[in-house]
């Protein structure tokens, strides 16, 4: 019979309202009068001799349960033959199921926390003496309170296992599919990696936005897993591995503890292990637990059916009998969002346009005929004088030309850049290990204007637009000249020096810095501008060159097979064209950068509209992903560090502005594939980095005054900075040229 409103239960627990009602019993959301508190209370309406037994062995094992992921079991009674009631706190918030379908699909680190902390509830439960089960672990069961803490909820099936030679004590089991093992269907025997394998499913599930195929009918080949990849290709390779290993029909192929599956998830994505009950995840936003009040997760599935007004997650299809709940796929409501995303992007970038456009008209019309000009309705003026000094690198504005690596359009210079605003960069830590000392053991030349800096020939040539389109320059150490080696009327950038010092390769037509050269070619120049020599203008554009170590070739980015590959040619054979990488369609490759020993390139490749880190052998084999940053980031311009142990690359926001990271990776240890974002003291902008021959100093982009780039240098821990041009036209494209002091 059910408990109406108001009714007080066991001289204590006055009703407050019903949960959940199925054919087991009901679920309460009660007071309790002698403490004042809320908690849920669940009835059990089969009351023959052999439940009531069972009951109380277990509500007494329960009771005495304490662990920060599992509400507490608080008490336990027998009306008659009414029913058994077993009380527990009330978990406000919204379980996994809701999460899910508010969402969509969970990101991976929301993934990691959640396993990691019902794993450690589960390592409690199955070290106690005797191991308890739970049985039932599905995203309903899975809440996360106001404050993002994770409990496992819902005791009413747990079973006290005996020994490995017996079964679980009798009793109700639930069976859901989809997260349920094979073991658990029928009378077969449970044991603790029947709550692995749920575990896993719930987490492929919460990954993919899809209920994983039953394990019944994976036993009897009747279905087969989908790779959990192959549903959300966002998720990486060892998580994916992790998760379908818990979820292996055989009991013996998954992990064989709680503790261990744990270890595999924190692995999976480099995190470190916490005390039980830190792990935490974003709370539910507040007006969603107002609306939420009267829901609890502790609801039984199997034998309970939801209030009408609990939203469900991602449920099979039930038997005829059963009350079905609308329900819209977590996949199809994030492929939604995604679309509206693409179609608010869309909408920026015409704005942006629109924005461009006008302060063309409004700050340079002078580029517009006369009789363009004279129909538009925008009074001209005449362009401000700056009065903006020389000063070390500020915090400032953004040139506009620069354009991140979303790759869009390209924004032309105008006399006066619009600034942007300014996004501060982050305030990590540097380069590890070399805040206050340099990568290698050996000591500097001292920094002075008649020294030579960085074991080289004390220059570095870059790309300035101060005498109106790109060209190329070279410049001392100590700023004071600047002399230009190239005059190519449709404009240079991109140097990169040969092994020796002697000669450039640069591209030309280059009119600004872009992140396509589309009909640019390759030329060869001398250190003093003589000798200028075409190499290779094959059609539709090649850019991004890097010469090797042992200047007998040139690595660059082609688009002469209709999307970006990276190339070689031999200097002494400019007809010696090999392509090295033949991506799929879309899957474009470029920026390739030697490592020292001329044996590997690291370089990017572009897929799903962002740029991502990868290592090949110079012939194209072996390829690898080093890096991943999903499909939020955007990485680009890696730079390998002479000692070979250490890159160095630029990281952008793929959907929103941000400032270029600097971001740094191991070239040996391939353990981690995140990378780690590092910084400069007082430095706001850096792009486009790159070594002095020793590896003792980098040369990068900087903001110079409010928007303007300039040309710096720094030793490798971020010290003895120093400006080196001061120009009022953008400069950029540094290299670092090398040779014997």
């Amino acid at each position: 019979m059910t408990l109406e409103k108001d009714t007080l239960i066991h001289n204590r627990y006055r009703i407050v309202d019903i949960l959940g009602q199925g054919g087991m019993g009901s679920v309460y959301r009660a007071i309790d009068e002698n403490l004042g508190v809320g908690v849920a209370l669940k009835e059990n309406l089969f009351t023959t001799d052999e439940y009531s037994r069972q009951f109380r062995l277990e509500a007494v094992i329960l009771a005495n349960l304490r662990h920060p992921n599992l509400p507490r079991v608080s008490d336990h009674f027998v009306l008659g033959d009414e029913g058994q009631y077993l009380v527990m706190d009330f978990i406000e918030g919204e379980d996994l199921r809701y999460r899910m379908e508010r969402l969509g699909m969970l990101s991976e680190d929301d993934a990691v926390h959640i396993g990691a902390a019902i794993c450690d509830a589960l390592t409690y439960l199955h070290t106690r003496k005797p191991p308890i089960l739970h049985r039932d672990i599905k995203p309903g069961n899975v809440k996360i309170t106001p404050d993002g803490h994770i409990f496992l909820v819902d005791f009413g099936l747990a079973k006290v296992y005996q020994s490995a030679s017996q079964a679980t004590t009798t009793g109700a089991r639930a069976m859901t599919p989809g997260y349920s093992p094979p073991e658990q269907y029928g009378t077969a025997r449970t044991d603790p990696r029947t709550d692995i394998y749920s575990l896993g499913a719930t987490l492929y599930a919460a990954l993919s936005g899809v209920i994983p195929e039953d394990g019944l009918a994976r036993a009897m080949d009747n279905a087969q897993l989908t790779p959990l990849r192959k549903r959300n290709s966002k998720v990486s390779r060892k998580l994916a591995a992790t998760i379908e290993k818990a979820m292996a029909v055989d009991p013996i192929d998954r992990f064989q503890s709680a503790e261990e599956f744990k270890k595999s998830l924190l692995a999976s994505k480099s995190k470190t292990q916490q005390i039980p009950g830190s792990y935490t995840v974003a709370p539910p936003p507040p007006d969603l637990i107002a609306t939420r009040e009267m829901h609890d997760t502790i609801l039984d599935d199997g034998g309970l059916k939801n209030s009408a007004r609990v939203p469900k997650g991602p449920v099979h299809p039930q038997p005829s009998g059963h009350e079905e709940q609308p329900f819209i796929s977590p996949l199809k409501r994030q492929k939604e969002r995604e679309r509206k995303q693409r179609a608010n992007l869309i909408r920026f970038v015409f704005l942006l346009i629109v924005l461009a456009i006008g302060g063309v008209v409004y700050f340079a019309p002078g580029l517009l005929p006369d009789n363009v000009r004279a129909m538009i309705p925008i009074p001209f003026i005449t362009q401000p004088t700056s009065t903006s000094t020389h000063t070390p690198e500020p915090t400032a504005p953004l040139p506009t030309f620069t354009t991140a690596p979303t790759f869009t359009a390209t924004i032309a210079f105008t006399e006066t850049p619009i600034p942007p605003t300014f996004t501060p960069g982050p305030t990590n830590t540097f380069i590890p290990g070399v805040l206050e000392t340099p990568l290698f053991t050996s000591t500097p030349n001292s920094l002075t204007p008649s020294t030579v800096l960085g074991g080289g020939a004390g220059q570095i040539a870059f790309a300035s637009t101060r005498s109106g389109l790109p060209q190329i320059y070279i410049a001392d150490l100590n700023g004071e000249s600047a002399t230009q080696i190239t005059e190519m009327s449709n404009g240079a950038c991109q140097p990169s020096w040969s092994p020796d010092g002697q000669h450039l390769v640069f591209i030309s037509p280059c009119r600004a810095p872009q992140d396509v050269y589309n009909n640019a070619s390759l030329f060869i120049v001398n250190a003093d501008g003589s000798n200028l020599t075409p190499f290779d203008s094959s059609p539709g554009g090649n850019f991004d060159p890097t010469w090797s170590p042992d200047g007998t070739t040139i690595a660059f980015t082609s688009l002469r097979t209709g999307q970006m590959e990276i190339f070689t040619v031999k200097v002494d054979d400019p007809s010696s064209v090999t392509q090295i990488t033949k991506g799929a369609q879309r899957v474009e490759s470029r920026m390739p950068s030697w490592s020292p020993d001329g044996s590997k390139f690291v370089y990017v490749v572009k897929r799903v509209g962002v740029y991502q880190i990868w290592i090949m052998n110079s012939d194209g084999t072996d390829a690898v992903q080093i890096i991943r940053s999903g499909v939020a980031y955007t990485n680009y311009k890696p730079a390998w560090s002479p000692r070979s142990d250490l890159i160095l690359f630029n990281q952008r926001c793929a959907t929103t502005f941000c400032n270029p990271y600097l971001m740094s990776t191991s070239a040996i240890d391939r353990s981690n594939e995140q990378g780690q974002r590092v910084s400069v003291s007082g430095v706001s902008y850096i792009e486009n980095i790159a070594y002095s021959p020793d590896g003792f100093y980098l040369t990068y982009e900087g903001v110079g005054d409010p928007g303007n780039l300039d040309i710096f240098y720094m030793t490798v821990s971020g010290g003895d900075r120093v400006r080196l041009t001061q120009d009022k036209g953008q400069d950029f494209h540094p290299a670092w040229r090398p040779g014997t002091p």
